[in-house]
């Protein structure tokens, strides 16, 4: 059962003056070690996507981008490696999964199609005369706040803070008090990634991994939005998880998701989000 009970975080010192502002700590919990990345608004910092023509590592992310930090982003088809999710950069589209011809033809998902393309997304916005940069999380079909610019999205979904929304976006379904269905295994515990943001504008990166020594690890959604409600997280999104669950930071990655011999799970992404400098 998942307890919100857990050791006191671990923090790793700022390396840099590049990055003195940003905070990384690990949350070792009774079943799964939570890394969490809090990157300050209204700094010398900037959260964007990015997308692979194909796959690449978190590595191969921040390498191309100059980038201090990668967070695996949204959701995409390990088939043809097309985007599912949305994906925006500099008010240009990246990724729109209504050219993803193996999504739009597939007749089993023809019944949730709708919500597919209208899912939770991961927005930079610039607001006022000033274009201050505001970040918000909100349905791909929302318009921008009034007075603000829609800049870049990443899609991903579904919701977890102020309300979760793991029915309607992430197709979970009940009969007689059962699960019946449940394709993003929203009410397991697993590997996990999610995007939140605090009452400060402050953006929080959280990476669940699972522990190698035990036989049911990681959180479920519904575990993951209690535990971000105990860092001050008003508002947050889920993010692809399971195999792609992975974080890169400080020239490292940590990964989310263990094989049955308890190894990382190294799989590329499609897209990401990433921490870069501000240009002066």
């Amino acid at each position: 059962m998942f307890n919100l009970r857990h050791s006191p975080p671990s923090e790793s010192p700022p390396v840099g003056p590049s990055i003195e502002t940003i905070r990384y700590q690990t949350h070792a919990l009774s079943q799964s070690t939570v890394h969490t990345l809090s990157i300050p608004a209204g700094g010398r910092f900037v959260v964007t996507p990015a997308l692979a023509k194909d796959l690449d590592t978190l590595e191969g992310f921040a390498q191309k981008h100059r980038a201090i930090a990668a967070l695996n982003g949204g959701f995409f088809d390990p088939v043809n490696y097309e985007s599912t999710s949305y994906v925006v950069l500099e008010g240009k589209p990246l990724a729109d999964p209504r050219l993803n011809e193996r999504l739009m033809s597939n007749r089993t998902l023809t019944p949730y199609l709708n919500k597919i393309l209208d899912r939770t997304e991961f927005r930079r916005y610039l607001c006022g005369k000033r274009q201050a940069v505001q970040y918000g999380i909100a349905l791909h079909s929302q318009p921008p706040p009034a007075g603000c610019q829609l800049v870049d999205a990443l899609g991903g979904g579904p919701r977890l803070l102020p309300e979760i929304t793991t029915v309607p976006e992430g197709f979970l379904a009940y009969a007689n008090g059962k699960v019946i269905r449940d394709p993003l295994r929203s009410s397991q515990p697993d590997a996990r990634t999610a995007v939140g943001i605090t009452p400060d504008g402050t953006l929080v990166w959280a990476m669940v991994a699972q522990k190698p020594e035990l036989t049911t690890t990681g959180m479920s959604l519904q575990e993951l939005a209690n535990f971000l409600k105990t860092l001050g997280i008003e508002q947050a999104m889920n993010l692809d998880g399971g195999s792609s669950t992975s974080l890169y930071y400080q020239d490292k990655t940590v990964y989310g998701k263990v094989d049955e011999a308890g190894g990382p799970v190294r799989r590329p992404a499609k897209s990401v989000l990433l921490v870069q400098l501000l240009s002066r």
